[in-house]
């Protein structure tokens, strides 16, 4: 949960003008992705937009703030969703990280480089800068360029072609599998 920023005059044009209630424009744009938005609840006062209910899991989280900020018009999310699908089991697990910092943090300014989501997100962020590509970014993100089709995969079907990016496009970066 947290609030993250987006550029404002970047992402889909999903608003007719003088649209009223942008909240069923929203809902019905979330609606034409392949995840389960059923439960989840749009607020937008001006430019900001509150998602509250639920989804079935942290994916899907990740990928409903993205969905409504990467709308043209909108400059923030404030994620207040919950995530109902069950906890995994570590209890068998043993080991550690010396480090999650690179994972975990609070939501924030994304100005060209990766920054870490809200409680319980599992993905960093991106926000596309003129002249990226998605190699370039796995290169930025993984060390390897030819990670780009991890970063294609986690963002579909927003982005349906990984050579089809615009600047101020912010873009999940799952964890390395």
């Amino acid at each position: 949960m947290g609030m993250f920023d987006f550029i404002k005059d970047a992402g889909e044009k999903i608003f007719k003008p003088g649209e009223a209630r942008k909240e069923e424009v929203i809902k019905s744009h979330m609606g034409g992705y392949s995840d389960d938005f059923s439960k989840v609840n749009v607020e937008v006062d001006g430019s900001k937009v509150t998602l509250t209910g639920s989804v079935p899991n942290v994916p899907t989280r990740e990928k409903a703030v993205l969905i409504a900020g990467n709308v043209d018009g909108i400059a923030k999310v404030d994620d207040r969703l919950t995530v109902t699908g069950t906890s995994p089991n570590f209890s068998n697990v043993s080991g550690g990280v010396a480090s999650t910092e690179h994972s975990i943090g609070s939501g924030g300014s994304m100005g060209g480089h990766a920054s870490a989501g809200g409680d319980g997100w599992q993905s960093r962020t991106y926000t596309v800068k003129s002249g990226d590509t998605l190699s370039k970014i796995s290169k930025e993100m993984y060390g390897e360029a030819n990670k780009y089709n991890q970063i294609f995969e986690a963002n579909k079907p927003m982005l349906k072609d990984p050579d089809k990016i615009y600047p101020g496009q912010v873009l999940r970066i799952p964890p390395e599998a």
